[in-house]
C-alpha cells in the first residue's frame, strides 16, 4: 500500500463463458486451495440450473441477485473518546458487489445438506428473489446503519 496517492485497480478480464467480469470476479471469490477450475465447473453448473429454473439469461439473473444483495450503507468502527462508535457510511458500488458476492460465498457454504452446485442454485434464485440468507444480512446491515444513523457527524 503506497504512502501517497491511490493504489491502481487491476484490470479483470471477462470470463470464457459468459464474457462476464462479474462472473469472473465470483469465480475467483469462491476459489479455494488454488483450485479455480473446480470454481469454474460449480459456477457454471449453477447458472446452467438458474437458466432451466427461472426461464431466464443466468447472467441477467446473475446480476439481478447480486443488485438485490448489494448494501448501499455499511458501519465502521470508530473511536472517538475511549468509545467506540458504529459510524455508517455509504458504499460504493465496488465495494457494494464485492460485498454482496461475498455474502453469497458464505451463505452458499453455510447451507447444510445438498451440493455446493444446488446450494448456490438455491442462494442465487433467493437472491434473485429478494429472499434468503443473503438478504438477510444485507437486511440486518441496513438495520445497523439506521440505528445508528445518529453518530453519522462523527465521519471525517
Amino acid at each position: 500500500m503506497p504512502r501517497y496517492g491511490k493504489v491502481p485497480k487491476k484490470d479483470i478480464s471477462p470470463d470464457s463463458v459468459y464474457d462476464s467480469i462479474l462472473v469472473h470476479k465470483f469465480i475467483n471469490k469462491l476459489t479455494r486451495g488454488g483450485k479455480k477450475s473446480r470454481a469454474e465447473s460449480i459456477v457454471y453448473s449453477a447458472l446452467d440450473e438458474v437458466k432451466n429454473k427461472l426461464n431466464k439469461s443466468p447472467l441477467a439473473a446473475f446480476e439481478k441477485a447480486l443488485e438485490n444483495l448489494a448494501p448501499l450503507v455499511e458501519v465502521k468502527a470508530r473511536r472517538v473518546g475511549g468509545a467506540t462508535y458504529q459510524i455508517p457510511i455509504e458504499v460504493t458500488k465496488a465495494r457494494g458487489l464485492a460485498m454482496a458476492m461475498k455474502w453469497l460465498r458464505d451463505v452458499c457454504r453455510q447451507r447444510a445438506g445438498k451440493s455446493t452446485v444446488e446450494r448456490l442454485v438455491t442462494e442465487l434464485i433467493d437472491a434473485h428473489n429478494g429472499t434468503g440468507a443473503a438478504i438477510k444480512k444485507k437486511e440486518d446491515l441496513h438495520k445497523t446503519a439506521e440505528a445508528n444513523k445518529a453518530f453519522a457527524h462523527f465521519r471525517w
